[in-house]
């Protein structure tokens, strides 16, 4: 048998910060993303209790008040999310002693988005999330969010080949995917997708009528880096929009799906704008698409969109752990001028990213950046265009062509 591979998570330094001055962490994140292993890692003398225990999970669900007094003042609770009525018992405990690395919870659902606990936690609570593993991360490699703010140069040119990058992206970064042969990964993901839609969404809701997830799943996954239109994809889908809003959100809750909002001057107009829907792992997109990486290497029409999901998700990821901490959007000009991602920091500074599945690389794959330059003025920083090509390549002033590998390499 294989010997598995440790793969340190760049998120730990953050956590264990966390601990040092906030009374309750919370780790989220999809499920299979290492949280677990992580926050194992990260107990030390603290006691470890996952709700995935069946006694675990009776004893907290019977008396969450009786659970929480029973522990002692330093626990980790996994998939603590499972039982919302034990965030009000911390928080009254919490009340009681507000001194800092109380609780260290994780869960596979997005608290902010369940109401009842994110009230009761308002003030008392971190929020960090625990993506897959980034290629940075698979690479020991810090990334490039803050360097391509200005903090340092650029690192030196590396082979992006198209099928390497392919590689990548049909695997995903899902931990025991990534120690898994390339034919044993679809039982894996037919798995996952049953076990968070027959069980996990349940667990944070009483809707009715999951059925239809699966199948919106994969429309979504076809769709992945288009603008978001609820009101067409009801239609093309036969769901009511009610309904579909409603499971967009259960989704987006469980960390499978990730809607990215429209950047615009006017900070009113973002609300307004259609968002790009992401699936958060290129992997699972790619087994519900039916790609794999010969198909993904020579079919453009399919290549584009995910390289772009690959491209904006390991970016997202980075920006969980950088200094600068930019929001991630999507740039659309009235007259139809694109960027596929913006990114943007709290001082207004912006950096354009353009991703393409090809080595050659155009002027005209600069044109939305040039637009958005001139939008900005001063505060526009830099625009590269991700290629599969072997060399970074200048195109103007702040404006290259680099390998897409520059993001982990």
């Amino acid at each position: 048998m294989a010997k598995t591979v440790f793969h340190p998570r760049a998120l730990q330094p953050l956590i264990s910060e966390a601990l040092r001055d906030t009374p309750v962490v919370f780790l989220g994140g999809p499920r299979q993303s290492g949280k677990s292993t992580l926050a194992q890692r990260l107990a030390g003398d603290a006691e470890y209790v996952t709700l995935d225990d069946a006694v675990a999970l009776a004893a907290a669900t019977a008396d969450p008040d009786g659970f929480i007094a029973g522990l002692p003042r330093k626990a980790v609770i996994d998939e603590a999310q499972r039982v919302p009525d034990l965030f009000r018992a911390i928080k009254a405990n919490v009340d009681r002693d507000r001194r800092p690395g109380h609780y260290l919870l994780t869960g596979s659902a997005d608290v902010l988005a369940l109401p009842r606990v994110s009230e009761s936690l308002a003030g008392r609570l971190q929020l960090l999330t625990l993506w897959p593993f980034a290629e940075a991360e698979l690479e020991r490699s810090r990334g490039v969010v803050d360097v391509l703010f200005g903090a340092g140069d650029l690192p030196p040119a590396r082979d992006s080949a198209r099928h390497a990058v392919a590689a990548r992206i049909v695997r995903g970064g899902f931990p025991e995917v990534i120690e898994r042969r390339a034919d044993r990964r679809a039982d894996w993901f037919d798995s996952y997708v049953a076990t968070i839609t027959q069980r996990d969404i349940r667990d944070i809701t009483d809707i009715s009528g999951l059925t239809e997830l699966p199948r919106l799943l994969r429309l979504l996954a076809a769709r992945v880096s288009s603008l978001m239109n609820v009101a067409e994809l009801s239609r093309s889908s036969a769901i009511p929009q009610s309904t579909l809003t409603r499971y967009l959100s259960l989704l987006e809750a469980t960390y499978l799906v990730r809607r990215i909002p429209a950047w615009s001057g006017n900070l009113g107009k973002r609300l307004l704008k259609h968002p790009k829907i992401l699936l958060t792992d290129t992997g699972l997109a790619s087994h519900l698409q039916g790609v794999d990486e010969a198909r993904l290497g020579s079919d453009e029409h399919l290549a584009g969109p995910l390289f772009e999901n690959f491209v904006a998700m390991e970016l997202l990821k980075q920006i969980s752990w950088s200094r600068m901490r930019p929001s991630l959007y999507h740039f659309r000009s009235v007259s139809g001028d694109e960027v596929d991602i913006v990114l943007e920091r709290r001082d207004g500074r912006v950096v354009a990213v353009e991703v393409k599945a090809s080595a050659n690389v155009g002027a005209s794959d600069f044109r939305g950046m040039r637009v958005l330059a001139g939008a900005l003025r001063g505060k526009f920083v830099r625009g590269v265009v991700l290629y599969t090509g072997a060399s970074t390549v200048p195109f103007g002033a702040n404006l290259h062509a680099i390998p897409i590998s520059t993001l982990w390499r």
